[in-house]
């Protein structure tokens, strides 16, 4: 059975979320929709999920000190990491001494915090299809990997970033040494190590939202959300889609990856699976152990979006993946860097048919920085895509 107590009282089921932007944003309000006392945590005053927790705090999180201190004088039930650049080895230490337990698990959170982790695990010991790929720790090493059977056109991306920072796609010689300086500005904790890839033709790439939760049986069960088509650019998700069309067979291939990641990884929680899809086959890119940015189209189109399905199982609770209807999403940009933006054309956009919006109250604006997102349901998804995109097109930050 499932207790949950009362926000701050003596009972309280305390929950604390080690990243607070959008995406935690919205796990923090799905848990307090459970009766949850939540604590927000990041690394600048403010942030959005600062804006709607209990409790909001301030560290560096990737400092184990700071948040070994916070966690001991915290003590949540339960912590849920929503970034990568988090102390991940303290994490490992507290759980593994009983001070907390961690979403999924600590060595989940290890292992997918940086790609060369996940990616190692997913092709040298799972087996699973991935692109070619190379670690380099210098210039000299990444185009010694290019030369050495990695080949153009190739992608580079830093071990640890978020939301594309850093990526980009090399087409010849002259692109390498502006790669590698992206990658060194676009790491999550400095410059390091990157991995190349070799280029993939594929036809479409998807998320497999993926879902491990307690049954009636009290054993993990696997759910598996209608798959997510999304545009990249420069790696950073600008519009996605659901459902995406695919085969029956390439749809069973990507549940069957999802599952091999997912199972292996353990514990309970909403991952998002990335994936590469030509014809039937399938290639395993990247998971993250959390709600996923492609997946906010789930707040128009599911019966429990991404983070309700998050929220529900990490807390032992059961899930319902059932798509409510098409739909599609489009990401508003900040278009000017100034702090304490204003937003015009909010009631235009909310005119579009079946369209909601989600400014996420970032305190600071960048001209690429990521401010809100546009929904759109409709029966047919390309009406859907191009009445998201028309919505998310009249939202105008300015400075204020």
């Amino acid at each position: 059975m499932t207790t949950i107590g009362t926000p701050l009282s003596p009972s309280a089921t305390r929950v604390m979320l080690l990243g607070s932007g959008e995406l935690g944003k919205e796990v923090l309000i799905a848990l307090q929709r459970l009766g949850v006392e939540t604590i927000a945590v990041d690394r600048y005053d403010n942030a959005p999920g600062h804006q709607v927790a209990h409790h909001a705090r301030t560290i560096t999180m990737s400092d184990p000190e700071q948040l070994k201190a916070l966690i001991e004088a915290e003590r949540p039930k339960l912590v849920v990491p929503e970034i990568e650049a988090i102390a991940t080895p303290m994490l490992e230490q507290l759980e593994a001494a009983g001070v907390v337990r961690v979403i999924p698990t600590a060595r989940a959170a290890r292992l997918t915090m940086d790609r060369e982790g996940i990616r190692r695990l997913a092709a040298e010991t799972l087996g699973l299809p991935t692109s070619p790929y190379r670690f380099c720790d210098s210039l000299a090493e990444l185009q010694a990997a290019i030369d050495g059977g990695i080949g153009y056109p190739c992608i580079v991306k830093p071990v640890m970033s978020s939301s594309g920072k850093g990526q980009s796609k090399i087409d010849g010689p002259a692109d390498v040494k502006t790669a590698w300086d992206c990658a060194m500005a676009g790491g999550r904790v400095g410059p390091g190590r990157v991995i190349v890839e070799g280029f993939i033709d594929f036809d479409y790439e998807i998320t497999q939202l993926t879902v491990r939760a307690l049954g009636a049986s009290g054993q993990v069960e696997t759910h598996f959300c209608e798959p997510i088509g999304h545009v990249q650019v420069s790696g950073d998700y600008v519009e996605s889609w659901q459902p995406h069309a695919m085969t029956p067979a390439a749809l069973a291939e990507s549940r069957r990856v999802a599952q091999a990641v997912t199972d292996n990884l353990g514990g309970q929680g909403l991952f998002g699976v990335e994936l590469f899809v030509k014809g039937d086959q399938v290639w395993f890119s990247e998971v993250s152990p959390r709600p996923h940015d492609t997946g906010m189209v789930t707040m128009i189109t599911q019966w429990q979006n991404e983070f309700e399905l998050h929220a529900r199982a990490i807390l032992g609770l059961p899930v319902d993946t059932t798509l409510k209807s098409p739909g599609a999403s489009a990401v508003i940009y900040g278009g000017v860097d100034a702090t304490g933006i204003a937003f015009d054309g909010v009631a235009e956009a909310l005119r579009v048919p079946n369209s909601e919006l989600r400014l996420f109250g970032k305190p600071e604006s960048f001209k690429k920085r990521r401010m809100g997102v546009a929904l759109v349901h409709d029966a047919d998804v390309d009406v859907a895509r191009t009445q998201a995109k028309r919505a998310a097109a009249f939202v105008k930050p300015r400075a204020a």
